[in-house]
């Protein structure tokens, strides 16, 4: 998700100015070009297009380092740091595992098998089929040890329904998806390129991308690590500002948009902006006539169900919150926001204690991501009680009884702001509460954490997986970071669906989804309590003393450039070194 108002149309085309004649010429150029590659990619067979895939898969790989030491530069982190494994990790890392297993899946239709083929399912609460879809591999197995995912089917989808639907256009290859626009996301540098790959293989489309301004320094590396679709026509890459992405928008050879944004850029596309906007929304007449697809980010809930927590206990789950809120400085659209704590938990007071603490200890970093001091500021202004932590960077708004909670449930900040919510109860009342609450009072439904003592869970019995059947979001991480997520190529990435343009939420559509799974409604991720070696004498299963994406894992660089090697070229004797690099975390 990005913050930075993305190319929006501010009146409808006709109406358009701004952009000079050479450039509406070349922007004409890159659609037709896009065009005459759409035609073409119908005449490839799917196993060209397989091939295609991996051919990108090696450009990918021959510019992973230029790749993450752009982002690095962009970011400004020191060169040295161990925050640069977010690049690694982001960036080429989670591009090459996408790219790879859509590859594998569209190999796998082209002989005639269903991505599906030979999967056990399993079932959740609702009537809902659930598809495993980490660990696929012996290797991600022991690679990701303890952690697993599982997509869960809308209710009353069948487990033969899904087997025999996924493929999506790949089993359609001669139904063409036109051209499509891609505005992508200035935050996380593989979100535009994993984009682009969904809109080809989902949709058989060809792809105009136009890249966020933040982003302008990735240009030539997406053009080199990306040549092969570009060879093909099937990518262009465009800069520019909002009359560009205005004329974009609105160009007629341009069938289809995709946005990774603000909610305020996707309204000013589909409504325009000014005053008739909102009479233009009130009366569902967009000023957007074509198809639209997006990412919208939100206000992550962190809920934390009450339980016996040793000291260790409290101290690692409090790097974790601190982990989902600061990864990537906090600019992330599945960042956490709010901590939903139970006021009755003997230990709240010692969790947040530990909590301050790890928001202080991480380490500093610039605020590189545009607007950010005005939104600190705006949430220092709203809640002038909150604490300034590590030299006033970072703020941590506990709200008293007092406070109006709705400011902080409904403005996605962007920036190093958590807040902590408390409700009554404990148990499984304290959950049922939670979900109710966030699901009614947050914005956005991208995702939502859930930690929790496995002796609890297992206390409250079916109880707890039927509070997750309850929670409305795109991604439920348990025990995990939602940005797991996001980094498993198999699993879908996008909002809850049922979102309209007149309430978007968190936005209408999957991404990622490398299997390639009809009627998905969420992903489930699930990862241990407990890191190693406590996991073991809990019964757990770990092996990472600290996992590689917390922002205090100090081999993180290393571990992030090892597993990039690893997701380009899995193999056994790669292993030994990342586990040997995470264990110095």
């Amino acid at each position: 998700m990005s913050f930075v108002e993305q190319s929006a149309p501010t009146e409808p085309a006709a109406e358009q100015s701004g952009v000079p004649q050479a450039e509406r010429e070349r922007l004409d150029r890159a659609v037709s070009d896009l065009e005459d590659g759409a035609r073409a990619w119908l005449g490839l067979s799917l196993a060209r297009r397989a091939a295609l895939l991996e051919e990108t898969c090696a450009t990918v790989r021959a510019q992973a380092q230029r790749w993450a030491l752009t982002a690095r530069d962009i970011k400004g982190l020191d060169a040295g740091s161990p925050l640069v494994g977010e690049e690694w990790l982001s960036g080429p890392y989670a591009t090459l595992s996408g790219f790879g297993t859509v590859a594998r899946s569209v190999a796998g239709l082209a002989a005639g098998h269903s991505p599906l083929a030979g999967i056990t399912t399993g079932t959740a609460p609702g009537g809902r089929v659930t598809v495993p879809v980490l660990p696929r591999t012996s290797k991600e197995a022991v690679l990701l040890h303890g952690f697993r995912a599982e997509v869960w089917l809308r209710p009353g989808v069948s487990e033969e329904e899904a087997v025999a639907r996924a493929g999506l256009a790949q089993r359609t290859p001669q139904v063409s998806g036109g051209v499509g626009l891609v505005l992508g996301a200035g935050n996380i540098t593989s979100i535009p390129p994993l984009d682009v790959l969904y809109e080809i293989v989902a949709h058989n489309r060809s792809v105009l991308l136009k890249l966020n301004p933040v982003m302008a320094p990735m240009m030539s590396v997406y053009l080199a690590a990306l040549q092969p679709l570009v060879s093909a026509k099937m990518l262009r890459v465009v800069q520019g500002g909002a009359p560009e992405g205005g004329y974009l928008v609105q160009h007629p050879g341009i069938g289809h948009v995709h946005i990774t944004g603000s909610v305020v850029t996707h309204d000013a596309i589909v409504w325009g902006t000014g005053e008739e906007a909102a009479a233009r929304k009130a009366a569902g007449t967009p000023v957007l006539t074509k198809p639209i697809t997006s990412e919208l980010g939100g206000v992550s809930p962190i809920i934390v169900v009450p339980g016996r927590w040793s000291a260790s206990d409290l101290r690692f789950q409090a790097e974790h919150v601190a982990t989902q809120r600061l990864h990537n400085g906090g600019y992330n659209c599945i960042a956490g926001q709010i901590v939903v704590l139970s006021k009755d938990w003997p230990q709240k007071a010692a969790f947040l204690d530990e909590l301050r603490g790890a928001l202080e200890r991480a380490p500093r970093r610039k605020a590189w991501y545009p607007g950010s001091a005005g939104r600190v500021e705006s949430a220092e202004a709203a809640y002038p009680g909150c604490e300034r932590l590590a030299d006033g960077t970072r703020l941590l708004v506990d709200l008293t009884a007092e406070d109006d909670a709705s400011t902080i449930e409904n403005t996605e900040y962007f920036a190093p702001v958590l807040g902590v919510l408390e409700l009554g109860g404990t148990g499984q009342e304290f959950l049922d509460t939670a979900v109710e609450t966030v699901n009614r009072d947050f914005l956005g439904t991208l995702g939502a954490n859930v930690l929790v003592d496995p002796a609890e869970q297992k206390r409250l019995g079916a109880g707890f997986r039927e509070a997750v059947a309850r929670l409305e979001y795109g991604t439920v991480a348990i025990n995990a970071w939602t940005g797991i997520g996001f980094l498993t190529a198999t699993a879908t990435w996008g909002a809850y669906p049922g979102h309209t343009l007149q309430d978007v939420q968190s936005g209408i559509g999957v991404v990622h989804n490398a299997l390639l799974i009809d009627s998905a409604e969420r992903t489930v991720v699930t990862g241990p309590f407990r890191p190693f070696p406590r996991s073991v004498a809990h019964g757990e299963a770990a092996l990472f003393p600290k996992p590689p994406w917390f922002v205090t894992a100090r081999s993180a660089q290393a571990t992030g450039r090892l597993l990039t090697g690893f997701a380009g070229a899995p193999s056994w004797w790669r292993m030994p070194r990342i586990f040997a690099s995470a264990f110095r975390a």
